[in-house]
């Protein structure tokens, strides 16, 4: 039911009889539209009612003490002021109440992208946004992150973990470059902060270490891990050899070829094996004719998951410090430059897209240069004729 006062006043906003049930609504005589509302139970609320687009519509300004009579009135006229240039105020309110949180776009970014990358970033991207990114920034509507507010988490994390905090910043950018593709935001607010800087690290098995490692793991019980991290010394990359199913091996031919769902680059990688690998693989196979995986978990039916625990038990028991598991991938390539192989050879043995990405190992080629010099300095000072100032 609807009437109409003088003026809403304080005096009337706190006195306003109850209705016996439902609500009224009383409407001021001189600010159209401005009204307030009072329920049976006893709650009051300041309202405006307005035109847009031919439709009608009425907006809830504030409950009542919260807001004054006088405030409530001075907000119905700047209301009011706006509608009478084209805005719709409710519009804008249901626009932000539809708006995705950042929790809802982390969920879009599970469903639409997550499943195209590497089983290992997946798990890597769900907990940085289940401990880092949600619980500081998933309540926050997307489109109202800004700069400074991503600037600041980099920031913090900075302090204890700089290359974590440019995993998180990363992943803030990639989702936020989605989100402008979905149509979901209007800027990336992740574009421009500046990400710590990085040293690239590249630690290499000395040649006592690699015997010493390799007397280990020929001599371990636990055989799956073992021949795992054997294999992880042609070069593949971890998630790479762990998920391995014996349909992408050819035991004849002596080949591995690697699906693009499992690599990096997500691209076939097709290599040949060395004899002690394709002993060890021919050897696992043998034991275990009817496995799909090469390196089971105990339900014999699943890969094994992580090796990181027997890899520092290994570790410790040769005397070798301060290797990951990665670092056997820069053995591999070390190794190669030794036997001569050349940039682009080492790049296709890894699954390299890029040769920039191969320029890594180029020092490497320093001692093999120096001799190649020195080979060709000695050559000349033999030539007749030739002389030495």
């Amino acid at each position: 039911m609807a009437t109409f006062a003088r003026r809403i006043t304080e005096t009337f906003a706190k006195g306003a009889p109850l209705p016996p049930s439902g609500q009224t609504i009383t409407y001021d005589a001189d600010l159209k539209g401005f009204g307030l509302r009072v329920t049976a139970a006893g709650a009051r609320a300041f309202i405006l009612n307005y035109r847009a687009g031919g439709t009608e519509r009425r907006l809830t300004i504030g409950r009542y003490p919260e807001w004054s009579a006088a405030a409530a009135r001075k907000r119905a006229e700047t209301l009011k002021r706006r509608i009478d240039v084209g805005e719709d105020p409710m519009a804008r309110r249901h626009e932000d109440r539809a708006a995705l949180s950042m929790r809802e776009l982390a969920a879009l970014y599970e469903e639409r992208h997550l499943p195209s990358k590497s089983p290992a970033s997946q798990r890597d991207d769900k907990s940085i946004l289940r401990t880092i990114i949600l619980p500081r920034l998933g309540s926050a509507k997307a489109a109202s992150v800004r700069y400074a507010d991503v600037e600041d988490l980099h920031r913090t994390l900075s302090q204890l973990t700089p290359y974590r905090a440019n995993r998180v910043l990363a992943l803030l950018s990639k989702m936020f470059s989605l989100a402008l593709k979905w149509e979901i935001v209007t800027t990336n607010p992740a574009k421009g902060v500046r990400r710590n800087p990085e040293e690239a690290r590249q630690r290499y098995l000395t040649a006592y270490e690699l015997q010493r490692l390799l007397r280990q793991l020929v001599e371990h019980s636990n055989r799956t891990a073992a021949d795992a991290v054997l294999l992880l010394l042609t070069g593949a990359r971890r998630m790479e050899v762990l998920s391995a199913t014996w349909a992408q091996f050819d035991l004849v031919e002596g080949v591995w070829t690697k699906p693009s769902a499992s690599t990096k680059q997500r691209r076939l990688h097709r290599v040949p094996l060395s004899s002690p690998a394709l002993e060890m693989l021919r050897e696992r196979r043998a034991d275990a004719p009817s496995s799909t995986v090469v390196f089971p978990g105990r339900d014999c039916e699943t890969s094994i998951t992580d090796i990181k625990r027997f890899w520092a038990s290994v570790c410790q028991d040769a005397q070798i410090d301060g290797v990951r598991l990665h670092d056997l991938r820069h053995t591999f390539a070390s190794t190669l430059v030794s036997d001569g192989a050349n940039l682009p050879l080492i790049g296709s043995l890894l699954g390299h897209t890029q040769a920039q990405t191969t320029m890594r190992y180029a020092h490497l080629f320093d001692e093999p240069q120096r001799a190649a010099v020195e080979r060709l300095g000695s050559s000349m000072m033999g030539v007749p004729g030739h002389q030495s100032n």
